[in-house]
Formats: structure tokens, C-alpha cells, sequence
């Protein structure tokens, strides 16, 4: 397994550390940095309540360690239910009525594009800590947005290096039928052909999230007779697909890649009914001992009596990054902290990552293994870390992708 080295100081305190001894007219502002932070916790609980402990955890840190600039950090949340138009109106109240500095959070893509466009047209700051589609950082990118996630285009790539190696040629996919989905399957199966022009997808299934007909989907897809599937379910409707899936013998003898099935969050609900040796994307959050990860592992079960999961990493990172950025712009300025947060470093529980000047995408990267059944728990095993940076198109690429490319 991979080790990813970066010592429990580092990630304690090397975000914090990089906070300077503030000014004299900076000391004597006290008035804390305010962040709006926008999520679908009532529609999406199972990522953004973990999320939400992992950033109540990384502003304790912060704020212990003397804040950002000689200031505290203050986070000031709301739920957009998973609703653009409620999480364009909230990120609106947060502006106005509390004078928040900048904006963060988004777990559905839809909702980061939508918040994105508004902070583009509002000139505020956003760091879309989990939305994945690729929209956000290129064809939509804009200067006020920075993506923290690795995107659908990064964890496809991940999936394609392991993927490429299997034998089979036939392949189907299923995704849910909105930005998300639509992006991953697009960047999967164009960088699989690239690999391997001798491969061919002969059916595509797409369900509306949150509302997927599990069984006709599983007959659907085995009717077209793949030798392997691409899954970009998540949540309930992947609990579903399992459960129908293994009820109908779709499993057996195909090679299955799945994205984000790894994540505690989704892996867990499956339980005993866990299909074996998938390919997915994940965070093996028992098995990860790295000083960083032991460090940030033993700080949230500790505080919250429970085990992290991915949104934990997430919501912990967010911060970081955030207090990172504003700490390279010297100042809560939007155009500063444009210009801050283009190239700046800072710490997670996976390592040292940066946004890119480039494009705003974060390096942060995420591990690819399989899956496996462990006291009728599914866990990933033969994992192994990619660096985000290591699944990034270059430059060149970039600059046709993104029209306003730095």
C-alpha cells in the first residue's frame, strides 16, 4: 500500500504554522473572518454531516492556533436542501445580511455551477469543496472559483489507469442522468478508448438521482451482455443497484469500476451485500496510518466518538485551504484572494495539496483499490494513493478547456 508521508505536525499545525504573526494594525482588527458555507444537508446527510464535524474540527484547530491573520475564523452555515435555486438565494442572504467573506461548500454539481455563477457575478470568493463536474474549473471556470475534490475527469483517470488492464472489450455504464454523471461517464470512456481502442460501450443506462429503478436497469444492462461495467451511482440508488444487481446475477464473471463506492459513506449501507473485487475510488479510513491521517483520525474520534469519513476529509481540508488562501492574499480583498488562492499550499489529512494557477483545481488525490467483504463489512483493500496533480491535464490541454485559463 502506498504511504503518504507528512508528519502529525505538519498537519496539525503546518496550515496554522504558515498563519504569520499578524501586524500591529492587523492584531487590533478583531473582527473574525466570516465564511458562508452552503450544503445539502437534509438531502444528502450520509456525506455532509461527517463533512460538517470535519469542519467544525479543522476551525477548532485553526482558531486554538490564533486564526487566520491574527483573526478567528467564523463559519456561518445554511442547507440548500440540494436545490440550486434555494443555495443561490442563501449564498445571496449570506452576502448581504451577514457580510460574509467568502463562500463555500456545494455537494451536488449543479448546485457548485450555480454558485459558482453567482460568485462570478457577484465578485465574491468560492471554494466548492465537494461538487466533481469539470464544468467548474474549465469550460465554466472563472476567476473567483477554486474547486477542492479531485473532479470527475481526475478520479476517471484514476479508474482508466486499472481499468485499461482488464481484458474486457464489451463495456455499459450507468450514471445518474445530471452534470455529474454525465461528465464522468463522457471522461471515462474517452480516456478507456484512448488506452484501448480495441474497447466499445454498447449501452449506457441513465437514471434520474434518487429515483433509479434498480431491477429494470440491472436486466437492461445485463441484456446488452457486457464483460464489464462502469458504475457512477452513488448513495441510495448504488444500494439499490447492488441489491438488484446481485439478486439477478449481474456481478458474476464481469469486471465492475465503480466511482466513489470506496467512500465509508457509500460502502457502509451495503454491508454484507457488498460485491467483491470492484474497482473503485475511496478512502480506507481503517487501514490509512499515515503520521498526517493517524493524526487527523485520533483528533475526530476524539471530539466526535465516531470514525471519519470522506466528507470528514473533505470538510477538514476546506478550512484549511480556505485559512490558506486568505493567508497568502494578506487580507479578505475578493480580488486579493483571487489572486491568493491562485497557486496556494496547504495541508490535509491525505498530504500536502495546492490549487492550481492555472485552472483553480485542487491536487488534493484519492485512492483507488478494491473491494472486499471483512465481518460482513464492505472495506477497500490493495489500495493505493494517487496525487491528483499526477491526473491533471497539462497546460496545453487546459487552456483549450478553460477559455479564460490563467
Amino acid at each position: 500500500m502506498t504511504q503518504i508521508k507528512l508528519s502529525r505536525r505538519a498537519l496539525l499545525a503546518g496550515t496554522t504554522a504558515a498563519l504569520a504573526a499578524p501586524t500591529l494594525a492587523r492584531a487590533l482588527d478583531a473582527k473574525p473572518i466570516r465564511i458562508g458555507e452552503i450544503n445539502s444537508y437534509s438531502a444528502v446527510p450520509a456525506f455532509t454531516l461527517p463533512y460538517r464535524n470535519g469542519w467544525q474540527l479543522a476551525l477548532t484547530h485553526i482558531n486554538d492556533a490564533g486564526g487566520v491573520l491574527g483573526r478567528k475564523l467564523e463559519v456561518i452555515s445554511r442547507d440548500d436542501a440540494g436545490k440550486p435555486q434555494d443555495a443561490v438565494r442563501l449564498a445571496g442572504e449570506l452576502i448581504e445580511n451577514e457580510k460574509v467573506d467568502v463562500l463555500a461548500g456545494g455537494f451536488l454539481s449543479n448546485v457548485g455551477l450555480a454558485l459558482s455563477d453567482f460568485s462570478a457575478r457577484k465578485q465574491v470568493i468560492y471554494i466548492a469543496g465537494e461538487p466533481l463536474t469539470d464544468a467548474l474549473v474549465w469550460e465554466k471556470g472563472q476567476p473567483f472559483c477554486f474547486r477542492l475534490r479531485p473532479s470527475t475527469y481526475m478520479q476517471a483517470a484514476m479508474l482508466v489507469a486499472e481499468a485499461a488492464k482488464l481484458p474486457a472489450r464489451r463495456w455499459v455504464s450507468v450514471a445518474p442522468n445530471y452534470e455529474y454523471g454525465q461528465s464522468a461517464v463522457k471522461w471515462f470512456s474517452e480516456l478507456l478508448k484512448a488506452r484501448r481502442p480495441d474497447i466499445e460501450f454498447v449501452t449506457a443506462q441513465w437514471p434520474a438521482l434518487g429515483h433509479i429503478d434498480a431491477g429494470a436497469v440491472a436486466e437492461a444492462l445485463a441484456a446488452a451482455k457486457p464483460e464489464a461495467i462502469y458504475n457512477v451511482t452513488f448513495g441510495p440508488d448504488l444500494t439499490n443497484f447492488v441489491r438488484q444487481g446481485n439478486t439477478r446475477g449481474l456481478f458474476e464473471g464481469r469486471a465492475v469500476v465503480s466511482l466513489l463506492t470506496g467512500e465509508p459513506e457509500y460502502l457502509d449501507p451495503l454491508g454484507a451485500e457488498t460485491p467483491p473485487g470492484w474497482i473503485v475510488t475511496g478512502y480506507p479510513w481503517a487501514s490509512l496510518d499515515t503520521p498526517a491521517h493517524k493524526a487527523f483520525r485520533e483528533a475526530y474520534q476524539s471530539q466526535f466518538h465516531d470514525y471519519p469519513r470522506m466528507g470528514s476529509v473533505v470538510g477538514y481540508a476546506l478550512i484549511h485551504a480556505i485559512a490558506a488562501g486568505i493567508t497568502r492574499a494578506g487580507g479578505t480583498e475578493a480580488a486579493a484572494m483571487a489572486r491568493g488562492f491562485a497557486g496556494a499550499q496547504f495541508e490535509t489529512p491525505f498530504g500536502a495539496a495546492q490549487f492550481r494557477a492555472i485552472d483553480h483545481q485542487s491536487t488534493l488525490g484519492t485512492f483507488v483499490g478494491r473491494t472486499a467483504l471483512k465481518d460482513d463489512k464492505g472495506v477497500m483493500v490493495d489500495w493505493h494513493y494517487v496525487d491528483g496533480a499526477a491526473v491533471l491535464p497539462d497546460d496545453a490541454t487546459v487552456k483549450k478547456l478553460r477559455p479564460n485559463a490563467g
